[in-house]
């Protein structure tokens, strides 16, 4: 991986560890402020809809793992397509389950933000 895919990478696991550390700060800074969230069950929310779903332990997040990323970068923006594992309390609901994201980030200051 070139150094930009790995630091599109790290930008994920880090988001993936702030949504485990219910660290809100952390996750406002990696993502964009007009980005939308679309659940597994199809429900979209606005970032401060899923980050306060996240904060009052509605979204519970235990463990991430990613599998298999494929990272993609043409200047400032970027792809990263993977297998992510979690381990999670969702609405009520204990289980892992492994679902495909497809995320986009955008480099603004020099930092990859994940955006829509």
């Amino acid at each position: 991986m070139t150094k930009d895919e790995m630091d599109v990478l790290a930008a994920y696991q880090k988001m993936q560890q702030a949504m485990i550390d219910k660290d809100l700060e952390t996750m406002r800074s990696l993502v964009h402020k007009n980005k939308t969230f679309t659940h597994m069950s199809g429900k979209k929310q606005t970032r401060e809809q899923f980050f306060g779903e996240i904060m009052d332990g509605t979204l519970n997040y235990f463990r991430s793992d990613i599998h298999d990323p494929q990272v993609t970068v043409n200047n400032d923006r970027a792809n990263l397509k993977a297998s992510v594992t979690l381990r999670a309390k969702v609405y009520g609901m204990s289980g892992t389950w492994t679902l495909r994201t497809d995320t986009n980030f955008e480099r603004i200051s020099g930092k990859w933000i994940q955006v829509n």
